[in-house]
């Protein structure tokens, strides 16, 4: 690991955008703070898994697991309820029903607060231009929005930059950059209906699938069905 007295969060999920994000967050120098959230999903227990895999592999300075299960409480979305999880529409520009209300504002500043107290100056998040089609708080203007709260609420000489790298990027773009990293992708999860195998129909299986399929490449993951996308 590079040798640097810069500090970064990364808001590890288990999944493959976000151990992009550490990758990359890595490779500009940064000592990694991996934070990871369960918010009472379906696939909780492979996620948490796959997030303490990333810690491991990139020889993180802390690893920091969190429990935030009231966006379960609080309900709204199909992966904190029991409300049946649709099959893939990579043709609808509705926000889907797996959208969790506001979670991404929710984890950010729980970020933030990680962020001040081990006086790290980034946090990564692995938001893509893909996710803000579908989830409004994955749109650059959310971030930019975030980014004054994190000015105007934290300490006066506390510097803490939101970082989205692949905010203006495809999920194929991130398969592409996370190769070229070395990011181990067997160790990651996306499938929001299973721990094991991945379903390969759910939103989140289809479009990693058609990303890795446009890279030219295979995706490491077991799946009960590997539809062309």
């Amino acid at each position: 690991m590079t040798e640097t007295t810069d500090r970064a969060v990364v808001l590890a999920s288990g999944g493959m955008d976000s151990a992009t994000a550490a990758y990359e967050a890595q490779a500009r120098g940064y000592d990694l703070y991996l934070l990871h959230t369960s918010y009472g999903q379906e696939t909780a227990e492979r996620e948490w898994a796959c997030a303490e895999a990333l810690a491991e592999e990139t020889g993180a300075a802390d690893f920091l697991p969190i429990e935030t299960d009231h966006l379960a409480h609080i309900g709204g979305s199909s992966l904190t309820s029991d409300q049946e999880i649709a099959d893939a529409d990579l043709d609808s520009d509705e926000v889907p029903a797996s959208y969790v209300p506001f979670r991404n504002a929710n984890l950010l500043s729980m970020a933030v607060s990680y962020a001040e107290a081990n006086d790290c100056s980034a946090v990564f998040i692995g938001a893509h231009s893909e996710d803000f089609s579908g989830y409004p708080d994955c749109r650059p203007a959310f971030f930019e929005a975030f980014q004054q709260v994190v000015d105007t609420g934290t300490k006066p000489d506390t510097e803490i930059a939101i970082e989205a790298p692949f905010a203006a990027d495809s999920k194929t773009d991130i398969v592409e950059r996370g190769l070229e990293l070395g990011v181990p992708f067997e160790q990651t999860w996306s499938c929001y209906r299973s721990e094991q195998p991945a379903c390969g129909t759910c939103d989140a299986c289809a479009y990693r699938l058609q990303a890795f399929q446009t890279a030219g490449a295979r995706d490491p993951l077991d799946y009960e069905t590997r539809p062309s996308y």
